[in-house]
């Protein structure tokens, strides 16, 4: 009998085991997909760990601010209102390249560092006006675009394909699709791999994240089998939300994700980001998704390239976090942010070299 991969969440608790996983998911074909049946979650170990998450101490002080930063930078700043005008979306990529506001960052001697967040986020209709704004700007903040029946995934499989390549025409380089959650809830793990492969062949060179809605996936068995299927099938990010479910970004579905994604590179080599979105709103929280992922991935996971945070509402918490404490200003501040960043970019370095 084969030996099953078990991820260990502590030395006596396993969180997630699957069998005779594949060797090269990459060359998988649909037929070959029976192992996923295979696969098993352990709830209650997840949800212990997620409490301990909740009882974690934050950064404070500069490291804090510092920190914030580096939140600011991986945010999607997204609009998704059936109000949106051209003028609604030019103020927000203004704010896209102006996230804290000027005297703050001067204050900081930050304002010479090219803080923006790290992408603007709009319906495919607003994809335009998005691209020639931020154009205009002289910036070179990525647009993305939300499609493939966004929200609900209730879109014939055509009309999905057409809005992808509508949005990437307009100019989107991000395509953030969301799944068929009915393929899940019925166990059409074929269906659904095959939906996400030909929205990865439609979006073209644009990178695609792969939402989830993990709120209506049923069980966190079903999420960890998405996640493997939505990576298997070319997806360069996983994200949990649309932002519209009931329930959003938890701590429960993010470790399985990562721990998918962590299990995914070791077999393939091959890196896929994680997004958390919808109902992330506080400093604290940004901070702590922060730790997590990199306890579960690693820091090669915290640049803007692997990891995204869906929390629009957020940077007016940490502009407010700026004016309400100290810390956000003077000299200290500068010397934690170079301090973070050298940190963060030697410990990635020393990984390459231990991998080599």
């Amino acid at each position: 009998m084969d030996k099953p991969v078990a991820f260990k969440l502590e030395r006596s608790k396993q969180i997630v085991l699957t069998h005779n996983f594949p060797s090269s998911p990459f060359s998988l074909l649909p037929c070959k997909l029976g192992w996923i049946s295979k696969v098993y979650v352990n709830r209650p170990a997840v949800v212990r760990h997620a409490e301990q998450i909740k009882k974690w101490k934050t950064v404070k002080g500069n490291w804090q601010a510092a920190w914030l930063l580096k939140a600011v930078t991986c945010i999607d700043l997204t609009t998704l209102s059936g109000d949106d005008t051209p003028s609604n979306v030019q103020r927000l990529c203004f704010k896209a390249k102006h996230p804290i506001r000027e005297d703050l960052l001067k204050a900081l001697d930050m304002h010479d560092k090219g803080i923006t967040v790290g992408a603007v986020c709009v319906y495919p209709a607003r994809v335009c006006d998005a691209v020639n704004t931020l154009k205009a700007a002289g910036c070179n903040i990525p647009v993305a675009s939300v499609a493939a029946g966004f929200p609900s995934g209730q879109t014939p499989l055509e009309a999905k394909l057409t809005e992808i390549r509508l949005a990437v025409e307009y100019g989107a380089r991000e395509i953030d699709i969301v799944i068929s959650r009915s393929l899940v809830l019925t166990g059409q793990w074929e269906g659904l791999y095959e939906e996400i492969r030909l929205c990865r062949a439609a979006c073209g060179e644009a990178h695609m994240k792969t939402i989830l809605a993990t709120g209506e996936l049923g069980s966190l068995a079903n999420v960890y089998k998405a996640s493997m299927i939505a990576m298997m099938a070319g997806s360069d990010f996983i994200k949990t939300s649309t932002g519209k479910e009931v329930e959003n970004a938890t701590f429960p579905v993010g470790i399985v994700m990562m721990r998918a994604i962590k299990e995914y590179y070791w077999q393939t080599g091959y890196k896929v980001g994680f997004k958390p979105a919808g109902g992330i709103r506080t400093a604290k929280e940004a901070i702590t998704w922060l730790m997590l992922v990199k306890e579960e991935l690693g820091v090669e996971w915290l640049t803007p390239e692997l990891f995204r945070l869906g929390a629009s509402s957020l940077l007016g918490d940490i502009e407010q976090q700026g004016e309400d404490r100290n810390y956000f200003f003077g000299d200290a501040l500068v010397c934690r942010w170079k301090t973070l960043c050298s940190t963060l970019k030697l410990m990635e370095v020393q990984l390459c070299h231990l991998s080599v």
